[in-house]
């Protein structure tokens, strides 16, 4: 999506990526006094709370540790707030062609009047976002467009959209005429998904109408007929047996275990036999070891990730059997680590 901001918003948002961006030299800096107080890998106790103590311990006197932190700390606050202060910025120039894409077609949205959000989602505020999810009426393009295209993508590890689509060329067929993608945001994974599978029918399940509108306007500008419905994962309303593939992208880690338990469920109910179910997440700290969990654990903390050990301690591959799925694999692509893909197949009796 094209747009253009003006200075001052367009200034800050460059700044937050520049001071995130000159914190990196400071990592290894505390990883070297880290090591230096002799806690490692092996030192390091498996229980994650005990792996804090030892960490903060071993770093009360760092300034590179401090510094990092405290920049990280008011990054994850500020990206949100001058993400939304440069829409407001350059409302009267965006908002004209928002209402134009939303209202153009041949995709279509289904809000549910009378939803009544789960309590591990309604009124929590998701990576320190103001007010969540819900928190701003364009809540949609600021993420997807402000956040994610001009700060998460210049300060995150790779490339955010092509892992997208990497995971999907993970499965074994290529001719799937109905999909179902659980936890649609603002349509990334969704683009991947219509680029990868051209001839599909595409259904997003999303919670948050203000993700779901832009969500709708991606697909207008392109001209996908997305069918965008306002339900959660883990209860979509949809038929019995309508899909052949049920997929979701950095959906689960937003979810309590039980909750991602029937999502797994969910996406049995929803799949035709011999159907594909492809979950792409965070890491297992299983795989990540001692250090990496440590990390991965205390970066979750501070990001405005309530339910990510639960996520990232849970055996997303038991789950998927335990829901009636066969044939479950699970890892990244090319061996990365991250994302992380738990695949299986609905028996075809």
């Amino acid at each position: 999506m094209e747009f253009v901001l003006r200075q001052r918003g367009r200034a800050e948002m460059e700044f937050l990526v520049s001071l995130a961006q000159a914190t990196r030299p400071l990592g290894p800096r505390w990883q070297a006094e880290l090591a230096a107080a002799g806690v490692t890998e092996e030192t390091l106790p498996d229980d994650l709370d005990s792996a804090h103590a030892m960490v903060a311990d071993a770093l009360a006197g760092s300034d590179a540790f401090a510094t990092a932190a405290l920049i990280g700390d008011f990054a994850s606050v500020a990206h949100g707030r001058a993400a939304a202060a440069a829409f407001a910025e350059s409302a009267d120039l965006l908002a004209p062609e928002l209402a134009r894409l939303e209202a153009a077609g041949p995709a279509t949205l289904r809000p549910d009047p009378d939803l009544v959000p789960p309590a591990y989602w309604d009124g929590v505020w998701f990576h320190r976002t103001t007010g969540g999810w819900n928190g701003h009426p364009e809540m949609g393009f600021i993420h997807g467009e402000l956040i994610h295209r001009h700060y998460v993508a210049k300060t995150f590890p790779g490339d955010i959209f092509a892992q997208r689509a990497s995971v999907l060329a993970l499965l074994p067929r290529a001719d799937y005429a109905d999909i179902c993608e659980l936890g649609t945001s603002s349509g990334h994974y969704t683009v991947a998904l219509q680029r990868t599978f051209p001839t599909a029918r595409i259904t997003g399940i999303e919670l948050s109408l203000p993700m779901l509108r832009q969500a709708l306007r991606v697909a207008n500008e392109n001209g996908w007929a997305w069918d965008l419905r306002q339900a959660a994962a883990e209860a979509t309303g949809l038929p019995d047996r309508s899909f052949d593939l049920v997929t979701s992208y950095i959906l689960l880690h937003e979810l309590p275990a039980d909750a991602t338990r029937a999502v797994w469920r969910e996406a049995f109910r929803l799949l035709r036999p011999g159907g594909q179910v492809l979950m792409a997440d965070v890491t297992p700290y299983r795989v990540l070891g001692r250090m990496g969990s440590w990390r991965a654990d205390w970066l979750a903390q501070r990001g405005g990730e309530p339910w990510w050990r639960e996520a990232a301690t849970l055996d997303n591959a038991e789950a998927a059997r335990a829901a009636g799925f066969v044939d479950v694999v699970e890892g990244g692509p090319g061996g990365a680590p991250y994302p992380w893909v738990t695949m299986g197949t609905r028996p075809a009796a």
